[in-house]
């Protein structure tokens, strides 16, 4: 047994279609190195949120758009972060071109448009959705409780991914299928995959962001602003999928992936406890 690093020579050495289980993964931080993140992260959320309310000479006056750009932000990274799940690797794993070279790359654009399709139909329907039910709840933006709620999931989620708390992490467990590729067509998995994907919750999702963004797009109350937040969201679930464009080894793509899963959490942490801080300024202020 050996690390994914070593894919190749140990198809080569012995002579199989596969290799056994990974067993060497990228080591997990230590226990000092988590708490100066954590720390960091909120002195560094804190004065961003103190610098805004500030420069705007009040909280109320803070300009929307800067605070859209925030949010926009924090969930095309959540999207980015979110390559690092189980469905992340498999999209990028088995939705690649046939062959090499150039042409393959141009048989294979169906499929990635299919792919960037599927989610942008999730982002319609889950977005879609959310804004409808903050709408009939009352949700109308920006209010002390929904900044107080938002920096309070920010913060708790953000000590969970850093493995300082263990919190309740609702999600479906479940990967997109792999026997679709033997059933259909690539391209019909791309538009399938990123349809599935791009609900968001039919897949297991592994960053927290996700939570943050959902409130988002709940507490607008508005249709419209609930499906933009979860399309910038799932624009950075699709975009690490143009990788397959490179002359790059699937075992090459998913041991760099593996090699720095724990930065990917520990990043994810990172920008929850600074939203979450930032937020909870705003919320005081």
């Amino acid at each position: 047994m050996g690390a994914i690093d070593r894919f190749a020579d140990l198809v080569d050495a012995q002579a199989q279609e596969g290799v056994a289980d990974c067993v060497t993964f990228a080591p997990a931080f230590a226990p000092g190195a988590r708490l100066a993140m954590l720390a960091a992260s909120a002195v560094a959320g804190a004065a961003a949120g103190s610098y805004l309310v500030a420069s705007a000479g009040g909280v109320a006056a803070v300009p929307a758009s800067t605070l859209w750009l925030a949010l926009a932000i924090v969930a095309f990274a959540g999207g980015l972060l979110s390559t690092w799940s189980p469905c992340g690797y498999s999209s990028i794993s088995l939705l690649r071109p046939t062959g090499r070279g150039g042409r393959a790359v141009l048989r294979w654009l169906p499929t990635f448009a299919a792919h960037a399709a599927g989610y942008a139909i999730g982002a319609l329907v889950l977005g879609g959705f959310l804004g409808f039910v903050g709408g009939l709840l009352g949700f109308a933006g920006i209010s002390t409780l929904t900044l107080g709620v938002l920096a309070f999931v920010g913060l708790v989620y953000g000590a969970h991914q850093l493995d300082f708390l263990r919190l309740p992490y609702p999600q479906r467990q479940a990967q997109v299928p792999h026997d679709a590729r033997q059933r259909f067509r690539k391209e019909t998995i791309g538009g399938l995959y990123g349809l599935a994907l791009g609900l968001n919750y039919l897949t297991y999702v592994q960053t927290p962001l996700l939570y943050l963004v959902t409130l988002a797009a709940l507490f607008t109350g508005n249709v419209a602003e609930a499906i933009a937040i979860f399309a910038v969201f799932n624009l950075g679930r699709f975009l690490p999928l143009a990788v397959n464009m490179l002359p790059l080894p699937d075992h090459a793509i998913q041991a760099w992936l593996a090699r720095n899963q724990e930065r990917a959490a520990m990043l994810d942490g990172a920008i929850l406890v600074a939203a979450g801080a930032a937020l909870a300024v705003l919320a005081l202020s």
